[in-house]
């Protein structure tokens, strides 16, 4: 029990600070139209976020928990390693302001993990592959989306009055729900994940079924982390990127929830954070490429292209000295 306990707690604070990282970044769109006000936007995130994960079963949860390592090597301590680094590498870039993937956080320190634990026959290249391929073009499908509904609503509403503004941000406050409802279940499955993996290691379980007090606790963390969300990385993805309009607002929104359900349906865990940060980078593109701050496009890249290694190596680093205390 001493060592679930901690993978749980673990798991869930990753959640937290997960949806407190990523619920600003969702929100950034609608808040920076002017559509909503943060706190009433984080608040009806957060609502969203608790009942996604009810919604779309746990195909991604399974991707995570049994595509990319062998079963054999997630111990208690490999999976304490993981929790540690992905959680310490998401407060340094909250702390930095800058939109990094949550994702590539817990992937990248789940592999240097079992990898410090067991060596290069831990990790499925298969699974790795796919799985990185899919975080790495999530962005760029999400920016191609976007760069193409803005052409599109502009050209729909050439001939419209100021006042289809109104109509954009009230269509930008159900897409803010809608997308909420997709990251929900999106990114509470990676903590629900972890917790499963957990069970198993521990003896609790000896199958990869999701319990519904998983659920709760994954959902539950991940909608008061959004609710409680900070403004630091609504601010980078809503002003500093690019000076978003309704219309704007309205096309990122409808990308971002198109490449989120996507990847939910098909089971793959991807970066929020880095699609809305896509989305807001197409529509600001469409609209006029001189307009798109790339300075800030910059660094947000180096956050993402960092984050995996970075976290892999903190988690091998943290595995080595579990290990030296820690004997299971």
């Amino acid at each position: 029990m001493w060592t679930l306990v901690p993978i749980v707690v673990g798991a869930a604070l990753y959640g937290f600070l997960n949806g407190y990282k990523d619920a600003v970044g969702i929100t950034a769109t609608v808040v920076s139209s002017r559509a909503m006000r943060p706190r009433e936007a984080l608040f009806l995130i957060g609502v969203a976020e608790f009942c996604g994960p009810f919604l779309f079963g746990t195909a991604v949860a399974s991707k995570l928990g049994r595509g990319l390592v062998l079963e054999t090597s997630v111990t208690p301590v490999v999976l304490i390693a993981a929790l540690g680094s992905a959680i310490v590498w998401n407060l340094c870039m909250t702390w930095l302001g800058l939109p990094a993937s949550s994702t590539h956080a817990l992937v990248g320190a789940l592999l240097g993990a079992a990898y410090a634990s067991s060596g290069i026959g831990a990790l499925f290249f298969s699974g790795v592959l796919k799985l990185v391929i899919v975080l790495l073009l999530s962005p760029l499908v999400a920016f191609l989306v976007s760069y193409v509904l803005l052409k599109l609503v502009l050209f729909l509403s050439r001939n419209a009055t100021p006042r289809v503004n109104l109509l954009f941000k009230t269509m930008q406050i159900i897409l803010a729900f809608a997308l909420g409802l997709s990251h929900g279940s999106n990114d509470a499955q990676k903590s629900i994940g972890i917790i499963v993996m957990g069970l198993i290691a521990t003896g609790y379980s000896t199958t990869f079924e999701v319990p519904l007090s998983a659920v709760f606790i994954a959902s539950g963390a991940l909608a008061l982390g959004a609710i409680l969300g900070g403004e630091r990385v609504m601010r980078t993805v809503g002003w500093e990127i690019f000076r978003i309009r309704p219309m704007h607002g309205f096309a990122a929104q409808l990308a971002s929830n198109i490449v989120v359900l996507g990847a939910t349906v098909a089971g793959y865990p991807l970066s929020t954070t880095q699609v809305v940060c896509g989305t807001v980078m197409g529509v600001g593109s469409s609209d006029r490429l001189s307009r798109v701050r790339w300075n800030t496009v910059g660094r947000i890249a180096l956050a993402w292209l960092v984050t995996l290694p970075a976290a892999a190596l903190l988690a091998g680093l943290l595995w080595r000295l579990l290990s030296l205390v820690i004997v299971i």
